[in-house]
């Protein structure tokens, strides 16, 4: 089968051809369909991501696709059934062995390239949102970095929970696709004072931060007292510092977020948020933005579109 490959850190990503994944108890083939691209693909390839696997590996952290071959234990989907799964890695290949016990049904209604685009992005957001911040509906949420994977879809689930919310992006047609998406005010960062135009409108309660940097901590001086602020990554390059002493007379909260650890020690959160967000799907209350859909042998180029900034939402890879 073909497989999207990295055999060195920092080196340059390699399509090619090995076996077929034989299952073993606790495992389940699927054949992929679609894979999502995220920003902690370009950190693996340096070597740079939080669960950086050992080379060689295949590169694709989302998967959706149909069962090939059923787990061998007896336990799980059977064969046909069509599923999707945060696999962390082994998505840009035709097929993959994953954990039988992380695979998560899809409704007969969504295509498969929404689903590959929905686990990361909407799962972060989800519970960084509901389960860490506890937003409440009234507040303001101030989403960085609001057009991209994971940025578009805290506009959409915190409009969704009831508030109300700024989008802080870069140019006019990224704040477009963030106003489609919910947005009561925007805020183009490449041309505004991000602290002052916030402060404008009354201060933020809850920061929504993937980006870091400057904008972290132009945000973190124009929250409310009590405010609660996501570090969701930092894809402007730069971690921010934090004086303690602000925190300790604004009474701010600054929480450290990272949705793949709750797999390993609390697992059941993210389960009763994936199935939260597939009866959102179901019921047309979330919509996954896809920019850019491409096949397996173009998956170099969706990486490129996502280090240089010029997708929006996700891009989705279709072995």
């Amino acid at each position: 089968m073909r497989a999207l490959r990295i055999s060195v850190l920092g080196g340059t990503p390699h399509l090619c051809d090995i076996p077929r994944p034989e299952v073993t108890p606790g495992q389940t083939l699927i054949k992929v369909a679609a894979c999502g691209l995220n920003f902690a693909d370009l950190l693996m390839i340096e070597g740079r991501y939080q669960d950086n696997p050992e080379p060689p590996f295949t590169m694709g952290l989302e998967v959706s696709g149909v069962v090939e071959v059923a787990d061998p234990a007896g336990d799980g989907p059977a064969v046909g059934t069509r599923v999707a799964i945060y696999g962390g890695r082994g998505g840009l290949a035709d097929y993959g062995a994953f954990a039988t016990d992380r695979l998560v049904p899809i409704p007969d209604a969504m295509p498969h390239t929404d689903a590959a685009a929905l686990l990361i992005a909407y799962g972060t957001s989800h519970v960084a949102l509901d389960h860490k911040a506890r937003l409440q509906p009234g507040e303001t949420l101030l989403v960085l970095g609001a057009a991209g994977g994971v940025g578009l879809t805290a506009v959409e689930i915190g409009k969704l929970m009831g508030a109300r919310v700024i989008a802080c992006a870069r140019g006019a047609d990224k704040l477009a696709v963030a106003q489609k998406a919910g947005a009561d005010h925007l805020i183009d960062a490449s041309t505004v004072d991000i602290r002052a135009a916030v402060k404008d409108l009354g201060g933020a309660d809850v920061v929504y931060d993937p980006v870091g940097g400057d904008q972290f901590d132009a945000a973190f001086r124009a929250m409310r007292p009590e405010g609660r602020m996501l570090v969701i990554g930092f894809a402007s390059g730069r971690v921010p510092e934090v004086k303690p002493n602000h925190m300790l007379v604004k009474n701010i909260d600054l929480l450290g977020f990272y949705w793949g650890a709750y797999l390993k020690f609390r697992p059941q959160v993210v389960t009763d948020s994936l199935a939260q967000l597939m009866r959102w799907y179901d019921e047309g209350k979330i919509h996954p933005h896809v920019s850019h859909i491409l096949p397996l042998e173009r998956a170099t180029e969706g990486l490129e579109l996502l280090r240089s900034r010029k997708s929006t939402g996700k891009v989705v890879i279709t072995p």
